[in-house]
């Protein structure tokens, strides 16, 4: 029988060639804009294209370049965009103000645009393209490859979740929040609470994910859950509020099952389902067994009411719903080395001055 082409990506267990072949990338700088702001960022953002190594297209990111000096090489944000959202999507302004105040390089890049398309959400394509982006940074920037960090909400969570287990090789510290961890099943929600991602996912697939079996495979495929095995040695801390899947679009049980999928089996650290689907149905952290009193000042307003670590994952669920506590998600990934243990007392860095309008990601 002949074998996909994502049967064999995953058999393989390794996307040593698409990484080497985005290493040929000469290409100097692709300024879209020279010099042009970029509406809601600051003017030291700039509109770029790169080639991709899964199709060699041309495809669009935000840039800013923190240094060109090879003796001071400087950490690199990898940012991305929400489900519904584009590189030009207005969120990925803090992520860039934070690496300018700090002196990072930020790359915003497009992964193929909104999840309604079979080109977007978690494809190969976009895979290929968020590591094509890192591989352009580096070749324009002088980076240390000790510290590239990955961050995202939503659909930004969704694939800086998947991009842990498909690219685990690159990141010094992956900060997922709100993610999807399952395609088919996030359908299934969103259609029984009569939001429309279902029909972004059928869009994507080409049909029901629960009817077909190859519509099945595809969406497993595109599912941080089925790659989340590969992501033990990635320093990976999964955030998720407590009211999200009720007044937000992602149910919060979506990180605790990616949490789990991460760990070995057997673990003793996994959470039973039998108290995820408690917790879930309850709406409450309290059938969730840990140790309390339970304080982290990074999450301000927004103070953790469950937290679990098991080596280099960590997950905690903090009372908020659909969003980002991004002086959290900052302040940790400035503390984190690749090929170093997770650090998770967590001296900060660095204030970030948000609005609730940046924190909040209904998209």
């Amino acid at each position: 029988m002949k074998k996909s082409p994502s049967l064999l990506l995953r058999q393989g267990a390794s996307f040593a060639v698409v990484f080497f072949a985005v290493t040929l990338i000469t290409s100097p700088l692709n300024l879209l804009s020279q010099n042009s702001p970029v509406k809601g960022f600051p003017p030291q953002v700039q509109k770029i294209t790169y080639p991709s190594s899964a199709d060699q297209s041309q495809q669009p990111a935000l840039f800013f370049q923190a240094s060109t000096d090879q003796k001071q090489k400087r950490p690199l944000l990898v940012a991305l965009h929400t489900w519904s959202g584009d590189y030009s999507q207005g969120g990925g302004k803090t992520y860039a103000r934070w690496c300018i105040d700090q002196g990072w390089s930020f790359i915003h890049p497009n992964f193929r645009g909104p999840n309604w398309t079979p080109e977007a959400m978690g494809s190969d394509l976009a895979v290929a393209d968020i590591i094509s982006a890192v591989e352009y940074a580096k070749k324009n920037a002088a980076i240390d490859e000790n510290r590239i960090y990955l961050i995202g909400v939503s659909g930004g969570g969704h694939a800086s979740l998947l991009m842990a287990g498909r690219a685990p090789d690159i990141w010094a510290g992956v900060s997922a929040w709100c993610g999807i961890s399952d395609i088919a099943q996030w359908h299934n929600e969103t259609k029984q609470a009569k939001r429309g991602y279902w029909e972004h996912i059928e869009k994507s697939l080409g049909g029901d994910p629960n009817v077909d079996a190859k519509i099945k495979e595809q969406a497993d495929h595109r599912s941080p859950l089925h790659w989340l095995d590969r992501a033990q040695k990635v320093n990976l801390d999964i955030n998720h509020g407590i009211t999200d899947g009720r007044s937000g679009s992602v149910p919060f049980s979506h990180s605790l099952h990616a949490f789990n999928q991460v760990l070995p089996t057997p673990s003793a650290d996994r959470i039973t389902d039998k108290n995820i689907l408690a917790a879930w149905t309850t709406g409450k952290a309290t059938p969730l067994p840990q140790s309390l009193p339970l304080t982290d000042p990074l999450y301000g307003t927004h103070p953790p009411v469950y937290r679990k670590t098991s080596g280099n994952t960590r997950i905690t669920l903090f009372q908020g719903g659909h969003e980002i506590i991004h002086l959290a998600a900052l302040n940790w990934l400035a503390n984190q080395r690749k090929g170093q243990n997770a650090i998770w007392d967590i001296k900060k860095v660095a204030d970030l001055k948000t609005s609730a309008k940046e924190t909040q990601s209904g998209k």
